[in-house]
């Protein structure tokens, strides 16, 4: 019975480690993870209110890119032409570019006044409650996923190794992309992405 005891109270102290561990914020239960399906996410673009969802900007296209951005953070904002520019020059090829906002500190208001500020022509999208953060397991910005055209995730982490453009020795988005295009597969599926952290929702 003793034994009995002890064992019953080591379950439940897993438990409930278990439990405080995926209430931390930023914790996620359900991280994306690579060569798995890409959580599906319906979410609105920040400019106009209109509802996009991954399975739309896969629609014709050979894949997709979704960056967690940011408006304040130094890192992100240090990407701001270079996100742009791989959007414009891979747009024409079939590669769909989309941003996602998730700190709860930056008002949907100030996203898109962001996103028009710097001429951005792809979508920001909102994620009001960080909900598409966490099922990505998104922690930083910027910090890149890469969908395929069958909705597998095939790519995660950085768009480049330097905040500094002038100091970038491995462009790991383009190097992903242009892998994809040219029908090979990842060489690199996961890189460490660098920047800010994501400014959750308070846990209740």
């Amino acid at each position: 019975m003793r034994h009995a005891m002890h064992d019953y109270r080591i379950i439940v102290v897993a438990i409930m480690a278990a439990f405080l561990i995926a209430s931390q914020p930023g914790a996620t239960a359900r991280a994306a993870a690579i060569n798995h399906p890409a959580p599906a996410f319906s979410l609105p673009n920040a400019a106009t209110g209109s509802t996009i969802t991954l399975d739309s900007l896969r629609r014709g296209n050979h894949a997709v890119v979704l960056i967690f951005i940011a408006t304040k953070c130094p890192v992100s904002n240090a990407y701001n032409d270079r996100m742009q520019s791989l959007a414009a020059n891979y747009a024409a090829k079939g590669i769909a570019f989309a941003g996602i906002n998730s700190n709860q500190t930056e008002s949907t208001a100030e996203v898109a006044e962001h996103a028009a500020n710097h001429k951005f022509t792809f979508p920001v999208l909102k994620d009001a409650g960080n909900v598409v953060a966490d099922a990505y397991g998104a922690r930083h910005t910027p910090e890149v996923f890469v969908v395929d055209s069958s909705g597998v995730l095939v790519y995660h982490g950085r768009i480049d190794d330097s905040m500094e453009a002038a100091d970038v020795h491995s462009r790991d988005l383009a190097n992903t992309l242009n892998e994809i295009l040219a029908g090979q597969p990842v060489a690199t599926p996961e890189t460490k992405a660098f920047g800010c952290s994501i400014k959750r929702k308070p846990v209740q």
